[in-house]
């Protein structure tokens, strides 16, 4: 099992120290689901939604979610980001939309919570724009599908081909 680096030899939370780790080109994606009613998809998926273009507020959203993630948890570092791409597909079977978020930089920690607050914050946005026409949508199956550069190396997520 890894050593965890966020507690000192006290066991208190501190920042982890990166000053002497070398910089590397670091990408991570996440995904993440919001399923909703059929009337709900549709209006989307149209563009009928009465607040407006849906899956562009969610877009700008997660892009400003993930240049914004180290305010707001607590230990992440703050990081010059030279990328951050929402993607949507809509799953008409399940009455869902995918969320996709792609981060990168080049720098000395990586970028997986900035990928993964990047689709919770579009999920949010998407839940937000059309509460009004179903409240009962429901938001999962959010994790980590890939993350590339750094010490650790390579992840892919085992039930998946690393294809967000």
């Amino acid at each position: 099992m890894a050593e965890f680096t966020h507690f000192n030899r006290q066991g208190e939370a501190v920042m982890v120290d990166v000053s002497a780790k070398g910089e590397t080109v670091r990408e991570a994606v996440a995904e993440g689901c919001i399923s909703m009613s059929r009337e709900c998809f549709e209006k989307i998926k149209d563009g009928t939604m009465g607040k407006g273009d849906v899956l562009g507020v969610a877009r700008i959203a997660g892009i400003m979610g993930a240049k914004k993630t180290s305010e707001l948890i607590p230990l992440c570092h703050i990081l010059n980001l030279t990328k951050v791409e929402i993607d949507f597909s809509m799953l008409q079977d399940a009455c869902a939309v995918k969320a996709i978020c792609t981060v990168r930089t080049v720098g000395k920690t990586g970028v997986e919570m900035e990928a993964l607050t990047g689709v919770n914050l579009a999920l949010l946005t998407i839940y937000d724009m059309c509460k009004a026409v179903d409240k009962s949508m429901e938001m999962g199956e959010i994790h980590l599908c890939k993350k590339s550069g750094g010490k650790s190396g390579d992840f892919v997520r085992p039930d998946t081909s690393g294809q967000a």
